[in-house]
């Protein structure tokens, strides 16, 4: 089981960024494909982007495509969500999540392991 523990939430501004950082504790980091998803109230979990166990393939959803980036540190056992061009509607709980040996998915039942979560505000 591999614990997450996300950072980096707080109050922005729309049109302002912000970079959220998810903490692995697992020896075996690079084995895993890693992804966001966020959840707003009384919205369901939805896919926000996930990247490759070797950091080489990322997919994002497409209400964030072209304003989040999705990366990877194994030496750090670190993924991170920069967020840029921030939106009201992108107000929610940012939840990291690891997938042991899959490939990249953006359904939520393919990952095994999740954080806690980490809440972004945006105002307008």
């Amino acid at each position: 089981q591999v614990q997450l523990v996300e950072s980096g939430g707080g109050l922005v501004q729309a049109g302002g960024s912000l970079r959220l950082s998810c903490s692995a504790s697992v020896h075996t980091f690079s084995l895993y494909t890693m992804g966001w998803f966020r959840q707003a109230p009384g919205k369901e979990r939805e896919f926000v982007a996930a990247i490759s166990r070797t950091g080489g393939s990322t997919s994002y959803a497409d209400s964030v495509k072209g304003r989040f980036t999705i990366s990877r540190d194994n030496a750090k056992n670190m993924v991170y969500l920069q967020m840029d061009s921030l939106k009201p509607e992108d107000a929610a709980v940012y939840y990291c999540a690891s997938n042991f040996l899959f490939p990249i998915s953006n359904r939520p039942n393919d990952y095994g392991s999740w954080g806690q979560g980490t809440q972004v505000t945006v105002s307008s």
